[in-house]
């Protein structure tokens, strides 16, 4: 009926009962896997600090500009958002993991601010910076 030894007597099982581990170690698996884009999703900006210098660059940097009244350029080419998103996917990965700079007049609105951002990390870009210019009241004091 049961586990027997060599002398016919009843001995215990010294296996380990693994499907409780598995059990825990894939609901633990399924958690990670439904976090981890969480937090890594959204817009990264690196906002430069405006009391340094400017970074010395080899290449011409990809910019993206909105004027104040809402115009969208890229490399002074006007465009709207749908023709950036199919420009910038156009162009092959090595140039999309290399940064990409936005510039946009401060009375632009927020929101086509963040249109533009979503376009250009949907086109495949992985570092968006901004581009500010430096703060006048620090060379007052």
């Amino acid at each position: 009926m049961g586990p027997t030894g060599g002398s016919g007597r009843r001995g215990m099982v010294a296996d380990i009962n693994v499907t409780p581990l598995v059990d825990v170690m894939l609901v633990l698996l399924i958690i990670f896997m439904v976090t981890a884009p969480m937090m890594t999703e959204g817009i990264e900006v690196n906002l430069p600090a405006t009391t340094t210098k400017a970074l010395r660059q080899q290449e011409q940097p990809l910019v993206v500009s909105i004027d104040k009244d809402g115009k969208i350029s890229l490399d002074k080419i006007q465009v709207d958002l749908s023709f950036l998103r199919q420009q910038l996917q156009k162009l092959p990965d090595e140039k999309k993991k290399e940064p990409i700079y936005l510039r946009a007049d401060q009375d632009v609105p927020y929101g086509l601010v963040v249109k533009t951002m979503a376009a250009v990390k949907q086109a495949g870009f992985e570092k968006l910076g901004m581009v500010t210019r430096p703060d006048d009241t620090k060379k007052k004091e």
